[in-house]
């Protein structure tokens, strides 16, 4: 068998591509495995826009995050003054708010995503979650209270969410369902060197270079420059010249697993049979009314979680002191709130065998979360003077550093199963062990 015949070449989004699940209608913005740029369906226009775009999911998460805004603008709910009872019930329906006008942002995202197709469209979706993450860290930042440890805990119980939590339980629906799966190694290998790289940055650096645990204004500033630097190239490359590395690969046949590397590479000399997809430009211009509206609607769904941040930060402050929690919990109660669509998402993926996707949500997410939150909160608390302590305990450094070793030896191997998801999920059990210890 000649190297060129066992090439993985990248696999197209189609039905085939999840065999198991019926295609939606044509113009459905929601088909799963469809994530080729101007995938099948008719340009929408009009009322049939209309009808697509504002359907009622998407005008009820709207009327609710707003309604949830007018409510708290009436009763004004000062959190010292409210018994315990009480604090846990606002608690409780705001973060019920954020969660389902999350979930509109994320069905918008993921519009779009099945419109521009990978890797535009899981960056859409990534990008669209850090935004509320970094709006909740800045809305507990920005209130009264010490919160200089407030961006730290969130990222990290980010980091252990995504890459230990949701990456288990994908690899481990994933698993059982489809016995094994691939990934495309070359673009996990550059989301790998990315998370290792700005990991460090974030958690491990201000221990020895700053001091207690945070940046000087100098060394902050740098780095947050430096960082979002180096987010611009690998968007530039991800969306460009290396847009092929973070697509799905096909699985080879059964005769052919044990002897077959896994580069997903496609064989420049190998005959493209394919009809290849319309460009992004070719996308954009000819569903543009209708990305037009999902953005705007998107917008517009995002709008009440940052009203309802600030109210939700001076109750989760009053909540957790009664309580005596960790002041670290609230860093896990927000990374929980701005995750749970997205994880849904992730294990709706893996659970079709679209493991490259899961790679490209999960990865995606942190890579983005570590190169944009980060540099946001140090430029917030050089503005405000407020201290911002990023260094880690020695054991969540060593949670992180394993995460992403096995995350790495997962990636390379030819297959990943069932039992690699287990490893994941024991390490987040450790971190939720060493929270409350």
């Amino acid at each position: 068998m000649s190297p060129s015949s066992r090439t993985r070449r990248p696999r197209a989004a189609s039905p085939s591509a999840a065999p198991e699940r019926s295609p939606e209608p044509d113009g459905s913005p929601h088909a799963p495995g469809s994530h080729s740029p101007d995938s099948p369906g008719p340009t929408l226009a009009g009322r049939d826009l209309l009808r697509t775009v504002l359907d009622r999911g998407a005008i009820l998460r709207l009327l609710l995050g707003w309604a949830g805004v007018a409510a708290l603008a009436l009763l004004s709910p000062a959190p010292g003054a409210l018994s315990s009872a009480l604090l846990a019930l606002a608690l409780a329906a705001i973060v019920a708010v954020i969660v389902i006008a999350a979930g509109g942002v994320v069905a918008q995202a993921e519009a779009l995503a099945h419109r521009l197709g990978d890797p535009y469209g899981t960056l859409v979706l990534t990008l669209s979650i850090v935004v509320i993450e970094v709006v909740l860290i800045a809305a507990v930042m920005l209130g009264p209270g010490d919160h200089a440890t407030i961006a730290r805990d969130s990222v990290m119980a980010v980091s252990m969410i995504i890459m230990n939590l949701v990456l288990g339980l994908c690899l481990l629906v994933g698993g059982i369902r489809r016995e094994a799966m691939q990934v495309n190694r070359t673009g996990t290998s550059v989301y790998l060197v990315l998370l290792i790289g700005l990991g460090a940055m974030a958690f491990a650096v201000p221990a020895v270079l700053g001091e207690d645990g945070t940046y000087a204004p100098v060394q902050g500033v740098t780095i947050a420059v430096m960082t979002v630097a180096v987010y611009a190239v690998f968007l530039w490359r991800q969306t460009g010249a290396q847009a092929i590395e973070f697509q799905e690969v096909e699985l080879p046949a059964a005769d052919e697993s044990a002897e077959e590397p896994a580069d997903a590479a496609a064989d420049p000399d190998a005959p493209d049979t394919e009809d290849p997809s319309p460009g992004i430009g070719a996308t954009l211009a000819r569903h543009s009314a209708e990305l037009g509206l999902r953005v705007l609607l998107l917008v517009a769904t995002v709008l009440p979680i940052v009203l309802l941040s600030h109210d939700m930060a001076g109750l989760l402050d009053e909540g957790l002191d009664r309580l005596g929690a960790p002041i670290a919990l609230s860093g896990v109660l927000i990374a929980a709130i701005v995750f749970t669509p997205e994880t849904l998402t992730a294990l709706r993926a893996a659970a079709g065998g679209e493991m490259q996707r899961v790679v490209n949500l999960c990865h995606g997410a942190l890579v983005s979360t570590l190169a944009l939150t980060i540099p946001t909160v140090l430029i917030i608390g050089l503005a405000t003077g407020s201290p911002v302590v990023l260094a880690e305990s020695p054991v969540n450094l060593l949670l992180l550093g394993v995460t992403f070793a096995v995350s790495a030896v997962s990636a390379a191997a030819p297959r990943v199963t069932a039992v690699h998801g287990t490893v994941h999920l024991l390490l987040f059990a450790v971190y939720a062990l060493a929270l409350f210890s």
